[in-house]
């Protein structure tokens, strides 16, 4: 995994989408908001899930005799289920392993992961600026939504199962400005919908491909989130 050490900042004016509201038929919001509506990735960006994951693909590999390189999977996450399954099975099985891996999931997965360092100031900063905060993640979302909870990590809305461009789809819904992510992924699925991408090296992207990809601005991890929102929210005072 691939660091940054400094904080780099690279402003693309085009790229900036005004501030918006979030509405959420799950969670009712107000129609507007003071601050910010921010996205953010779950896997690598908000929680360190390579323990977790790595378990259930050992299990996987256990409960059906097949071969998996659980230490390689890991070292790629990002990407939707299925297309790491196709790594391991037949495109016939994949439906029915897909489908089983979730199933084994919450028993595997949900207590070894851990928190990245800064979430949860990344988030209270969030909302201290008057914003929400929203996952977007490819991961399935009741398994998401037991990530969050276990780690009592406060976001006002999950929305799972979209990768890249289909992150749009849930940035655009509830009015995102900002998308933070740590894979070029959460790159495209920014820029589809002109929201800021904000991108941290904490994942299998080190930060040249994150810059190379368009990310406008890059920090070293979320502990340096809330510093840079603080500016982010001054200048657009």
């Amino acid at each position: 995994m691939a660091k940054c050490g400094l904080c780099e900042v690279i402003v693309c004016p085009g790229t900036m989408a005004p501030m918006a509201a979030l509405t959420d038929p799950q969670n009712p919001a107000p129609t507007s908001t003071s601050g910010p509506v921010v996205g953010f990735d779950l896997d690598m960006t908000l929680i360190d899930s390579r323990p977790g994951i790595r378990a259930t693909w050992v299990a996987l590999a256990e409960r059906t005799g097949a071969y998996i390189d659980a230490d390689l999977v890991v070292t790629r996450l990002g990407p939707p289920l299925t297309e790491e399954m196709a790594n391991w099975f037949p495109a016939e099985r994949i439906p029915a392993m897909t489908a089983l891996y979730r199933e084994m999931y919450p028993t595997y997965a949900i207590e070894p992961t851990l928190p990245m360092p800064g979430v949860h100031e990344t988030i209270a900063a969030v909302h201290a600026a008057g914003g929400r905060a929203i996952v977007v993640t490819a991961k399935y979302e009741p398994n998401a939504k037991l990530h969050l909870s276990h780690l009592g990590i406060d976001a006002d809305a999950v929305v799972g199962d979209l990768w890249a461009e289909g992150k749009g789809e849930a940035l655009r819904e509830h009015g995102a400005s900002v998308y933070v992510g740590d894979h070029i992924g959460d790159v495209r699925g920014a820029r589809t919908v002109g929201a800021l991408s904000v991108a941290v090296p904490t994942g299998p992207c080190d930060a040249d491909t994150l810059r190379t990809a368009g990310a406008d601005v890059i920090l070293p991890d979320l502990t340096a989130f809330p510093a840079w929102l603080e500016g982010y929210v001054a200048e657009r005072a």
